[in-house]
């Protein structure tokens, strides 16, 4: 087990990964990752770029089926869920989600309500209530009628949050959410997310390339390398500077308050 390592077989957990692999073409993307993800908790997924963090993301969240291992929700295999029960349970924001012109504000945050709807039934109250409320608490109601692609890239975010809102589930999925965002939309949508957690009881499992907003927002931090799990504790005392210099290959320095970690500085050779 990599040093730092916790949680994978602890208890109360909400989603819990034994053993997870995966294959494309015969090729190991990740390799026997254990992992427990807490009720409540804000789960923070680091790497260098290929490390396979998006795929642990997709496994996750049941996006992708693992070829080795087993994924469990709330103790029930993962793969026994449904299409409609999981999008009940679970939300996945990609970090370019792909959306044809034409589509509204409103008609994206509406997509949301899918999984609570059948083929023969209209929109209920109850659907239109959970709309409006999801574009009030992510701060787009009043761009509801503006398509989504005339929006800033931290508009954008704020809509498919608010989509995700509108799903009401209990975990939440985050890739990159602030790639290639200015630094106030970075700060805009990583608040935004922190008090939809503690509204709303979410759990949320985030993969983020910055070790600064890492360590800032996040309980714990799980560290990936090459497909591998190097790593997975505490935000604030999992990363070092061997460790940071190991996996992404960078000389650091990090700033403490006794044992917590407050700020990641990289240094030139």
């Amino acid at each position: 087990m990599p040093e730092g390592h916790e949680g994978a077989k602890a208890d109360q957990a909400l989603l819990q990964a034994e053993g997870v692999g995966y294959r494309i073409h015969g090729q190991p993307i990740l390799r026997g990752v254990d992992v427990a993800v807490k009720s409540g908790e804000f789960l923070g997924i680091i790497g260098p770029n290929g490390a396979g963090k998006t795929t642990l993301m997709r496994v996750l969240a049941g996006i992708a089926r693992p070829s080795e291992g087993q994924v469990t929700f709330a103790g029930r295999p993962l793969e026994q869920l449904s299409d409609r029960e999981r999008a009940r349970q679970i939300a996945f924001v990609s970090q370019n989600p792909g959306l044809g012109f034409g589509f509204t504000v409103r008609d994206v945050v509406s997509m949301g309500r899918y999984p609570y709807r059948r083929l023969w039934e209209g929109w209920r109250a109850e659907d239109q209530v959970a709309v409006e409320a999801a574009m009030a608490a992510t701060g787009v109601l009043h761009l509801q009628h503006r398509p989504v692609t005339d929006l800033s890239g931290g508009e954008r975010q704020r809509v498919f949050l608010a989509r995700a809102l509108a799903q009401q589930p209990r975990i939440l999925f985050l890739d990159e959410p602030i790639a290639n965002l200015d630094i106030r939309y970075q700060l805009e949508v990583l608040n935004l997310v922190s008090r939809l957690r503690e509204r709303h009881g979410w759990t949320v499992v985030m993969a983020i390339h910055d070790l600064n907003w890492a360590i800032r927002y996040c309980d714990r931090l799980l560290v990936l390398q090459a497909g591998r799990l190097v790593a997975c504790g505490p935000a604030q005392s999992v990363l070092n500077e061997t460790l940071i210099e190991t996996v992404f290959g960078v000389k650091s320095r990090i700033d403490r308050e006794g044992e917590r970690a407050v700020r990641v500085e990289f240094l030139s050779e």
